[in-house]
């Protein structure tokens, strides 16, 4: 059978939106960009192909399709902004095989204009169509949560934002298959910026108790208490939690250079979450100091090694450079994460420990980076020697908070 929808990267974004189709009933291709690590556990992809998922034999797959839907990744480059290669691969390998009236969805996170000014171009270019007359092209920002099971794509609103009124229109057919409620922005412009707002408020948030978190540990207060107290503000006030540093595929952006002035916030929210591996490698060994022990040879357990919960994912986690950093002070490190049976640091295999509570009993230090739902926080903090908990989890006075 002939395939509905083409999905164009398998990835964090790609995946799980395919997950959706083939659960509504629509016939899906995929289309790998380049290496592609997903959050589907086997189980979940067996039952994807059982519903009718396959992988393109190849690029020709693509024009065979009402919709295609870039989900390819942009991750940060070298300067700080995004690297749109594999959305321009994507585009390329789409515009040569594009006909007419397909729907062409972006879900990649971009900056505002990519879509009409990066991604129109080379659909046009490559396919001798115009985008709003031959086919229909849109921006819709991906609103993945991996993990969560409280909101799925079902009950997640989706933003779309087309070239045109009757683009914004299919593309809301589309997702209306997938989704209980479509809201439709004014554009695409005002769509990609809705992704900026979602992600620089996350990150901007985090900031704010990271350094909250740094301040209160100065001062001997509670941050984790103060949390608990200021969230049943009914109103004006929503709960972030401090933590080892910010991974995920969600890069926060401040537009420096695009805009003609970036966001400075946003700036210092990066540089305040890029200096938490830091601070958590400096907080460990102060631990080590006070209990008569020295960084340069301390047997230090990582636990949870994955950016989230619950997840294999290990996109920008913060435990590599808090790995590293304690290997340059001369610490021996290993670890002990449930999702992750391998683990190398600068191509550097990283000793796994089988038994946790053994390893935490023989290890100096201990630090939970990860709070995976295996966990026996409480039996741990028994087993422990010396407990740094990063995340909060632990039982009041049960560990040494972040």
């Amino acid at each position: 059978m002939p395939a509905d929808l083409a999905v164009i990267g398998l990835g964090p974004l790609g995946l799980p939106l395919a997950q959706a189709a083939v659960a509504a009933g629509i016939p899906t291709v995929g289309y790998k960009t380049g290496p592609e690590p997903g959050s589907l556990s086997p189980a979940e992809l067996r039952r994807m192909l059982s519903g009718g998922f396959r992988h393109a034999v190849g690029p020709s797959e693509l024009g065979r399709v009402r919709t295609a839907v870039i989900c390819a990744p942009a991750p940060r480059s070298a300067d700080g902004g995004l690297d749109l290669s594999r959305v321009e691969a994507a585009a390329r390998i789409l515009a040569a095989r594009l006909r007419p009236h397909t729907t062409v969805i972006l879900e990649s996170p971009v900056y505002p204009g990519t879509t009409e000014e990066f991604l129109r171009p080379l659909l046009e270019e490559g396919s001798r169509l115009r985008a709003g007359r031959d086919f229909h092209l849109a921006y819709s920002p991906s609103r993945v949560d991996p993990g969560n099971r409280d909101f799925s794509p079902a009950n997640t609103p989706k933003v779309i934002g087309g070239l045109t009124p009757a683009c914004t229109e299919s593309a809301a057919a589309f997702y209306g298959r997938l989704s209980d409620k479509v809201v439709r922005a004014r554009g695409p412009r005002e769509a990609e910026t809705v992704q900026l707002l979602e992600t620089n408020y996350r990150h901007v948030n985090i900031a704010l108790v990271n350094e909250m978190a740094v301040l209160c540990h100065d001062l001997g207060v509670d941050l984790w208490d103060v949390i608990r107290c200021a969230e049943t503000k009914p109103f004006g006030f929503q709960a972030f939690r401090p933590g080892p540093g910010v991974g995920g595929h969600a890069v926060s952006q401040d537009l420096t250079g695009r805009a003609g002035r970036g966001l400075r916030m946003v700036e210092l929210a990066q540089q305040v979450n890029s200096r938490m591996p830091r601070y958590v490698v400096q907080r460990a060994a102060t631990l080590l100091n006070e209990h008569g022990k020295s960084a340069r040879g301390a047997r230090v357990l990582l636990l949870g090694v994955t950016y989230k919960p619950d997840l294999a994912d290990q996109q920008a986690t913060p435990a590599q450079e808090i790995a590293i950093r304690l290997m340059e002070l001369g610490a021996a490190i290993s670890y002990h994460d449930p999702h992750i049976p391998s683990w190398s640091i600068i191509d550097r295999p990283v000793p796994r420990a089988d038994s946790l509570y053994e390893a935490a009993a023989e290890a100096d230090l201990t630090i939970l980076l990860q709070n995976h739902r295996t966990y026996d926080l409480q039996g741990l903090s028994v087993k422990a020697q010396l407990l740094l908990d990063t995340r909060g989890a632990t039982p009041t006075g049960a560990a040494h908070r972040l």
